[in-house]
């Protein structure tokens, strides 16, 4: 009786480790995604992304204040908000690369 149990709970565990590691694989793609950029290289035409979440408005960062990340340069409003999107890029970088 106990065989049958100990076959599941060794898929059981198989499974669960296949699934983690498609979640880990899935999240390094994700982060090391192409972002979309001028000819330049500037990401999303020189919008200053935090400030999306912070302000809720599109704000024109500054080339002065500025931070390369993912083969792109990413300009801010304020070095506070440029400090922020170097602590947490994943958090403020737009989804899909900003296509």
């Amino acid at each position: 009786m106990n065989k049958p149990l100990n076959i599941i709970s060794r898929y059981g565990a198989i499974i669960v480790l296949c699934t983690t590691a498609l979640l880990l694989a899935a999240q390094t793609v994700a982060a090391s995604e192409k972002v979309n950029t001028t000819i330049f290289g500037v990401a999303i035409k020189g919008y200053d992304t935090v400030a999306y979440h912070t302000e809720g408005r599109a704000l024109k960062g500054s080339n002065k204040i500025s931070h390369k990340w993912n083969d792109a340069k990413w300009y801010f409003v304020s070095e506070a908000n440029r400090d922020l999107f170097i602590k947490e890029p994943d958090r403020y970088a737009p989804q899909y690369g900003g296509y």
